[in-house]
């Protein structure tokens, strides 16, 4: 089962989208778009840029937690991705994204 795009209307109105894994597992996040275009835009530069190892921004939280940022070429954080258990755990995360967004169906759940 390949992986999938979600987009979701927030309460505030504001539009985003998630990344899944084929087994449902949620791999990336977006932020907050104003419109559903503008969220089908990220979408699409999730697809361009996820081969890209460059395009990885490895990081650490402030608790020690590893995490990622997905940058575009203009350098603006198209996703992110939730807080992992060690550094392997996130180098797996980054794999899957590579593997999965490319090839990624786009689901509107909005």
């Amino acid at each position: 089962m390949s992986g999938k795009f979600e987009i979701s209307k927030a309460k505030n109105g504001k539009f985003m989208f998630h990344l899944k894994a084929g087994n449902g597992e949620v791999i990336l996040n977006s932020q907050m778009y104003e419109t559903r275009a503008s969220a089908l835009q990220g979408v699409d530069s999730v697809k361009a840029n996820a081969a890209q190892d460059e395009r990885y921004v490895r990081a650490t939280s402030s608790d020690g937690k590893p995490y990622f940022n997905l940058k575009a070429a203009n350098g603006q954080i198209i996703g992110s991705s939730e807080m992992y258990s060690s550094a392997a755990a996130m180098e797996n995360g980054i794999a899957s994204v590579k593997k999965n967004a490319p090839g990624a169906s786009t689901t509107d759940l909005s």
